[in-house]
C-alpha cells in the first residue's frame, strides 16, 4: 500500500504543498517503472542529521539528506531524512528559492531509493540529469 508521510523533527513545520511533492514523487516512480510502498519524509536540524551520519555512515560532516533504504522488487520504500538547515544554505548559496532547492533535495532522495547512486564522476552525472529532469517538471521558480 502507497503511503507518503511527512515529519518534523526539531524544526518549526515548513509550509509545503505534501499534495504536489506526494504527486511528484507518484511521477517520478511511474517514470521509473516503480510503485510506492511505505516513503517518509522526515524534516529536521543540521545537528540531528550529523548524528545520524556519524551513528549510520561513519561521516563527520554535514549533509543535506540521508537516505535509509528499504525498497525491493519494484517497490520503492524507505527514510529520507532532511535537514531544513542544509536545505536553506544550500538555496543562497546557489541562488535559488528554498523550494526549488528542498524539490532537489527530495528528488534526489527518491532517485537513491530507485536505486540510482552519486559515489563515483559518472554516477553523479546520471543523478544530476535525472534530478534536473524532473526539477524541470515540477516548474518551481529558481
Amino acid at each position: 500500500m502507497e503511503t507518503i508521510k511527512f515529519y518534523f523533527v526539531d524544526v518549526p513545520r515548513i509550509r509545503i504543498q505534501q499534495v504536489f511533492v506526494r504527486g511528484v514523487i507518484r511521477q517520478i516512480a511511474r517514470d521509473e517503472k516503480h510503485v510506492i510502498g511505505e516513503i517518509n519524509i522526515i524534516f529536521c536540524t543540521d545537528d540531528y542529521l550529523l548524528n545520524l551520519n556519524k551513528s549510520f555512515l561513519d561521516h563527520d560532516y554535514l549533509t543535506d539528506i540521508i537516505t535509509f533504504d528499504n525498497s525491493g522488487k519494484g517497490k520503492i520504500a524507505g527514510e529520507l531524512y532532511i535537514s531544513a538547515d542544509r536545505v536553506r544554505e544550500n538555496s543562497k548559496i546557489y541562488s535559488v528559492s528554498f523550494m526549488h532547492e528542498l524539490m532537489r533535495v527530495i528528488i534526489h532522495g527518491v532517485l537513491h531509493l530507485l536505486g540510482y547512486n552519486d559515489k563515483g564522476e559518472n554516477e553523479i552525472e546520471v543523478m544530476r540529469k535525472r534530478e534536473n529532469y524532473y526539477l524541470d517538471y515540477c516548474n518551481i521558480e529558481l
